[in-house]
């Protein structure tokens, strides 16, 4: 089981779509970034739904409606998405199995369980040091990445590709393309 859900990523790619940057837009509906990523729309709304607990997303009015950032992506931190998504659970749960040893018979000696598990303490340390480096590395430091690394032409098309979909919910007159599955990364 991994420390960080695949909710997280899917999330955290959302919000990327939704940062107003050149691979994004304001707003997005959940069914639109659902099609556009692959996944199903039931389980990307459980997502928004705790993102919008967490206040990192509010919801739009309106035929055209969605959900935008709630602040800038500049102040929006990968451990922010962690944390409403998943929850502020620990890395690691000591069940203090140093005291379980067979050849203690029930009765573990006191130097076996005196202060705290070395196990326990240096899973503490890496905890401490992870939950550090996800709050150094904002949704705007990831909207950059993507940037540097993608072609133009991908935020081009993934703009366009939201808004064409926006524009049929609203009944616009305008041509809309056909429907083409993206991946980011």
């Amino acid at each position: 089981m991994s420390f960080i859900s695949t909710g997280v990523e899917y999330g955290l790619h959302c919000l990327l779509y939704l940062a107003r940057s050149p691979v994004g837009v304001e707003e997005a509906s959940v069914r639109d970034l659902a099609e556009l990523q692959g996944i199903s729309t039931e389980y990307l709304a459980k997502l928004f739904t705790k993102l919008a607990k967490a206040d990192l997303v509010v919801a739009t009015e309106g035929i055209r409606g969605g959900f935008r950032l709630a602040r800038p992506a500049e102040r929006i931190t990968v451990h922010d998405v962690v944390v409403a998504i998943d929850g502020n659970k620990r890395l690691f749960e000591c069940r203090e199995i140093r005291g379980c040893c067979a050849v203690f018979e029930d009765a573990p000696p006191a130097w076996a369980t005196r202060g705290v598990c070395s196990i326990n303490a240096v899973m503490q340390l890496a905890e401490k040091a992870t939950r550090a480096e996800l709050k150094q590395h904002t949704l705007a430091d990831l909207v950059q990445r993507t940037v540097d690394k993608a072609p133009a032409s991908y935020g081009v098309q993934v703009v366009q590709w939201l808004t064409d979909r926006a524009a049929n919910r609203r009944g616009d007159k305008e041509e809309v393309a056909p429907a083409k599955s993206h991946r980011h990364g």
